[in-house]
């Protein structure tokens, strides 16, 4: 069904009917201030009416505020308001589905009018819909009606009245008479800007046709409240909304078909049953032996009353409503009568539970619709459905309570200390029912925070129904006090039974919420009660269902596929391969989910049964790779199927990951091959503890206190760092540096933490600095592996390395072989990579010959890929720009390097093929299965993933970067004279040295690091002008026309768009004006050298300063070098075209008036900059390079562009 409506409304909804019962409360002098405090106003009778506060209601409230105050004081008021905007929220949606599958008795629509868009077609039938609901005040409505000026009471009157009438049915919905909720039932609702219009109006009838509806509402609803909470430790009462999710219909359908359906099947396999679902998963073919064991265990016959089919964390109900339908068949099929159906389905097939009341009601009303398609009287039949969620028992009076009950008819009085206490003054405290009470009620002191894991024995399941059923009777038969007790008890032995019950299927989307996310009472039970999964939610629900299940009934959930593969869940692997039988699993991994994109939530479906068979062949289905609809039409088309693995297999791979499509030979190479923590073990390295005081990016800092190569220079401060980074094969992602000034000692000596955690980790320190192997941690797809030889610490967590001693070319082409990434997938296919996995990879050891052979290949790769990496200005090993390589015209520059940037393609693409060839066979594997990726900067279809256009954008941003080379050269960071970096000091110290040496002969560079980037021409050394003087000097005076216009040409071809009529000059003083610091900001990943000082939107003025040539002097500089002038020639102008717009007429006129009126503007702002610029020039500010440019930045408040972006916080407004 088509969501986009209810996503759309279901967020503003939960936000307009809180504000409506909190503008309810007020008027009932309930509310809070702003720090939460609740305030509760003085009720004063006057008369027949009771004033709180400002407002006056019938004296007949008295009773229902009372309860409205005591809930605020025991729930806090958020709590209230949230739950009573919910109430009403589900009981409107319910009204709405209702009328308009005409499920309401007296036939009429409540909430809307079929012929009239604003109207209520209940108001056009008031006799009749009151002689339904209110027989006793029919004439009285009526007449309010002929009054014509009531329609708004008389709507309410009705409305409530519908909601006392659906009561009987729903009494978990709908209160009977005297609910306090109805208090806050909000106002207007008959008016064109009601609360309900959004209802009606935001989401059209088509969309309410399938009740799938009520759970869509409910998830979108909760959205926004999920979003607030989501990573962070989560409250009791935030558990349900950070940690539910909407299941796909179609999952819920291969969950229950291959569940409840194959209980069925197993007995009756030529049931018609098999052919209505489409998701039943047939069995593989088994040895006879296995036959053999199944059929001993199969019973001959089935009763379908008997069939028991629990879900633990029910949601909205989407799961039991396919237990439903597939139940409905069975009944069907063995003969039974339509009508009794739907009652005997929901009295003693379905259960459910959840800790989120509001679930719990929408879970119950879905089935009921369900029930209602099939026998039109199921609201008159009293059906008691065992769907609860779970209550906490911490508030109740027992003592009292219990005497109120007088169970076994001898009231007597006495009282109670510790709520759980044994005291002889209570009656009747040795009593089996008063003993199975308190042992009940004491499960259930934290079960809105540990919910159906609490465990009951099943031994108790017979005692509990009896008690239960004791119950029902005083509630219906018992004086006034037995009832009020026996209604406060009922919830907790209901929820007692249904979790000592033992199930055919235990069928969920359980919650997700990692360890990081639980509060202590939930990590604490979890390490209690489930060592083996305590690190997830979901995977304690995984090993829990299995204790709520008959010898021979399925598990069967969608959960996150972690289990599958982290070496945390390894012991419950091995309980699960020992113990239980997998029958069939689909493997979703991420975005089986349409609503969560990303990789984050990878998922899979499984079924698994409560028995273990050996040798038993389970059908798996990869649908890791598309999207939502792919992935269905893969699995209902039997595609990517995998049904020739015995479980037992799995355990011959390290750690017994569950990976059944692996090969034969790959499962045997593990048992063959030496596991390469043998052979150079991964290592993890240093964590500083806090990175944003100690890792920089290598362009921020002073470049002579960076050790490159060298780690024993005890003259540095910076050291390189490896800290994963994006997918890139052979060299790079080296341009990160850590302190390890003093081997460590800031690091070292750093403050601990609160917790006493001293935060930083420093392992394999005698590794520290030299050449390895090194990768990223984390990935989408699989781990690229890099030489490192550069002198580097490494990460502990993102950079890890190894240290071969011998092989290590040899091994570094192994693990980028298609052969490893299977090693990889195998072990563990999730976006986390630990070292542990990549310890557990077997490895064969080459020949002499073998060795020398790859060896070379791979020094071959590495060769090229880091000529590559250091052709791009933002690495430290950068010299020229590649284009200054070709002297005659810049077009045959390019075109030259392209040529040379595709024979690196190529080359890397067959050397590549050669070392895949090689590592395939070895595990024989189709090499023409795997992409050869090659991951080369110059290589288009790398560095630009799925972008269209690649060979234009190629081209621009070759162009942009060779302005940046420009820039560069002007700022004296490089020299047409020098190789490589040239200054990259700090406070423009030695520049003048540099000067005189001659460093800057050929292209001088900038007297003070400071370029006007202007959108006109302004100065002598604007920034536009030195291009062209760079142009002109680098390639000649004859084609700088020609250069121009292909350096414009190109900028135009992605970069920014061509503008008809420009000349070339002009089209790259528009680029540098408007685009170059956005790429600026890109290539240093937004630590810019190169600072836009910008008095504002008007770009009245605009500069780049170089970071490493600022000193305390610039701002002064800058402010009578420059914006002083600039102020002077604003003026002038102005005044010019003052006297030009008094002599001109016409178009003429208003043309110089424009440009005036802009000019103007320009000088306004320039003239409030320059204010606060003098204010900072004063400061004479300085900087510290090793601070970071997030640091620098920060300290010239709003003068430079974009602070926020690039600091984390707005800047400082004077």
């Amino acid at each position: 069904m088509n969501t986009n409506n209810i996503k759309k409304y279901a967020p503003q909804a939960r936000n307009q009917f809180r504000d409506a019962v909190i503008q309810k409360l007020t008027t009932l002098g309930i509310s809070a201030d702003k720090k939460g405090n609740l305030q509760i106003a003085d009720a004063e009778l006057v008369g027949e009416t009771v004033r709180y506060g400002q407002f006056d209601y019938p004296k007949s409230t008295l009773t229902r505020r009372d309860r409205l105050v005591k809930r605020a004081r025991e729930q806090g008021f958020d709590v209230l308001v949230e739950h009573c905007a919910y109430t009403w929220f589900n009981r409107l949606c319910a009204i709405r589905y209702m009328e308009i599958h005409g499920y309401l008795d007296h036939g009429f629509r409540m909430l809307s009018h079929p012929d009239n868009p604003t109207g209520f077609e209940v108001l056009d039938h008031v006799p009749e819909v009151a002689e339904a609901l209110l027989p006793e005040k029919k004439a009285q409505l009526v007449e309010m009606k002929l009054s014509g000026n009531q329609d708004e009471a008389i709507y309410r009157e009705l409305l409530l009245a519908q909601c006392h009438a659906l009561h009987r049915a729903m009494p978990f919905l709908f209160e009977a008479v005297d609910d306090e909720a109805e208090l806050l039932l909000p106002d207007n609702l008959t008016r064109t800007d009601s609360i309900l219009r959004g209802l009606v109006d935001g989401i059209p009838e088509e969309d309410w046709q399938e009740v799938e509806v009520i759970g869509w509402l409910y998830q979108f609803y909760i959205s926004e409240k999920k979003d607030a909470v989501i990573g962070k430790v989560v409250k009791s009462e935030d558990i349900p909304a950070a940690t539910q999710l909407f299941t796909p219909n179609w999952i819920v359908q291969y969950l229950v078909q291959n569940s409840v359906g194959r209980q069925w099947l197993q007995t009756y396999p030529d049931s018609p049953l098999k052919g209505k679902m489409d998701y039943y998963i047939e069995p593989a073919e088994q040895t006879p032996e296995v036959q053999a064991q199944l059929a001993a265990i199969t019973p001959a016959s089935i009763e379908p009353e008997n069939i028991k089919v629990l879900d633990p964390a029910c949601g909205s109900g989407h799961i039991l409503i396919e237990a439903y339908n597939v139940l409905k068949n069975i009944y069907e099929e063995r003969g039974y009568r339509a009508r009794d159906i739907p009652q005997l389905i929901l009295e003693n097939n379905i259960f459910g539970l959840d800790i989120d009341d509001r679930a719990a009601q929408l879970s119950g009303f879905a089935l009921l619709m369900m029930a209602r398609q099939d026998d039109r009287r199921i609201f008159t039949r009293d059906v008691r459905l065992n769907i609860v969620s779970l209550q906490e028992s911490l508030h109740l009076d027992i003592a009292k309570l219990w005497q109120q009950l007088n169970f076994h008819q001898q009231s007597q009085t006495g009282s109670m200390g510790d709520m759980f206490a044994e005291n002889t003054a209570v009656p009747h405290t040795d009593s089996v029912e008063y003993q199975l009470l308190m042992r009940t009620l004491k499960r259930f002191v934290n079960a809105k925070t540990l919910g159906s894991l609490i465990q009951v024995p099943q031994e108790e399941e017979a005692e509990l129904k009896a008690f239960l059923d004791a119950l029902y009777r005083l509630e219906q038969e018992g004086d006034s006090q037995q009832k009020t007790a026996a209604k406060a008890f009922i919830p907790y032995i209901q929820q007692a039974w249904i979790l000592a019950q033992r199930y055919d299927a235990v069928v969920a989307n359980p919650p997700y919420m990692g360890n990081g996310g639980m509060n202590n009472e939930l990590k604490e039970f979890a390490k209690n009660n489930f060592p083996d999964s305590k690190t997830d939610l979901f995977a304690m629900f995984m090993q829990h269902a299995f204790s709520l299940l008959k010898e021979n009934g399925f598990n069967t959930q969608i959960n996150m596929q972690s289990w599958m593969f982290l070496s945390s869940y390894e012991p419950l692997r091995d309980w699960l391969l020992d113990n239980k039988t997998f029958i069939t699993m689909a493997h979703l991994g991420a975005r089986a989910f349409g609503q969560i994109s990303g990789e984050i939530v990878q998922t899979t479906a499984w079924v698994i049964c409560n028995r273990h068979e050996k040798n038993y062949r389970p059908d798996f289905f990869r649908l890791t790779d598309g999207n939502e609809k792919q992935k269905q039409s893969n699995l209902i088309n039997r595609k990517f199927h995998f049904h020739n693995i015995i479980q037992e297999n799995f355990k011959k791979i390290p750690s017994s990951p569950i990976s059944y499509w692996v090969t034969e030979k790959i499962t045997n190479n593990f048992q063959l091959g030496t596991p390469l923590y043998k052979i150079s073990e991964a290592r993890r390295g240093l964590a500083s503890g806090n990175n944003e005081k100690f890792i920089r990016e290598w362009t921020e800092v002073n470049k002579n206190s960076i050790s490159i190569l060298n780690i024993e220079n005890a003259n540095c401060k910076w050291f390189i760092h490896n800290k994963g980074g994006e997918a890139k094969r052979w060299y790079g992602n080296n341009s990160l540096i850590i302190n390890w000034e003093n081997n460590g000692h800031a690091i070292k000596n750093q403050e601990a933490k609160t917790s006493g955690d001293r935060g930083w980790r420093a392992t394999s320190e005698e590794f520290y600095g030299k050449d390895g192997i090194t990768w990223g941690g984390l990935t989408n797809a699989f781990l690229t592996f890099r030489w490192s030889d550069y002198g580097a610490l490494f990460d502990t967590n993102k950079g890890p390395m190894m240290f071969p001693q011998e092989n290590a070319y040899y091994l570094l082409g192994f693990l980028n072989s298609p052969l490893a990434i299977e090693y990889c997938k195998l072990l563990n296919p999730t976006i986390s990579f630990q070292n542990a996995d990549i310890n557990r990879i077997p490895f064969f050891l080459p020949s002499h010959d073998t060795n020398n052979k790859i060896q070379e290949k791979v020094l071959e790769c590495i060769d090229i890929a880091k000529n590559d990496w250091f052709n791009y200005e933002f690495n430290w090993g950068f010299k020229e720009n590649p284009l200054l390589r070709v002297r005659s015209s810049i077009q045959l520059a390019f075109d030259s390097y392209k040529e040379k940037s595709n024979e690196y393609i190529l080359k890397t693409k067959d050397i590549q093929l050669e070392i895949n060839k090689h590592f395939c066979e070895l595990g024989g594997l189709d090499l023409n299965d795997y992409n050869n990726d090659i991951h080369l900067l110059c290589n288009e279809s790398y560095r630009y993933n799925e972008s269209d256009n690649k060979e234009s954008r190629f081209k621009s941003d070759t162009l942009s970067e060779l302005l940046s080379y420009i820039i560069g050269c002007m700022m004296g960071r490089y020299s047409l004279d020098r190789e490589g970096l040239v200054y990259a000091h700090e406070g423009n110290k030695g520049f003048a040295e540099l000067v005189a040496e001659g460093a800057y002969k050929t292209f001088p560079a900038d007297n003070d690091g400071i370029l006007p980037l202007m959108d006109d021409e302004w100065f002598d050394d604007d920034v536009t002008s030195r291009v062209k003087e760079f142009v002109r000097t680098v390639w000649g005076e004859e084609h700088l026309q020609e250069n121009l216009e292909f350096i414009a040409e190109s900028l135009c071809l992605y970069a920014i768009k061509p503008k008809k009529g420009e000349s070339a000059l002009n089209t790259i003083r528009r680029y540098l004006s408007t685009q170059f610091w956005k790429d600026h900001m890109k290539m240093y990943k937004k630590r810019p050298i190169y600072w836009l000082f910008s008095s504002g939107k008007e770009k009245a003025f605009e500069c780049l300063v170089y970071l490493h040539r600022y000193n305390d002097a610039t701002l002064a500089r800058m402010r009578t070098e420059y914006v002083v002038p600039l102020l002077a020639r604003y003026q002038a102008n102005i005044d010019r075209l003052n006297e030009q717009v008094d002599g001109a007429s016409g178009g003429e006129a208003t043309r110089l008036k424009r440009e005036r009126d802009s000019l103007s503007k320009k000088f306004n702002e320039l003239r409030s900059f320059d204010d606060r610029l003098r204010h900072y020039a004063d400061m004479r500010i300085s900087i510290d390079l090793d601070d970071g440019v997030k640091v620098n930045y920060g300290k010239f408040g709003d003068l430079l562009a974009d602070v926020k972006a690039i600091t984390g916080n707005a800047p400082e407004i004077i």
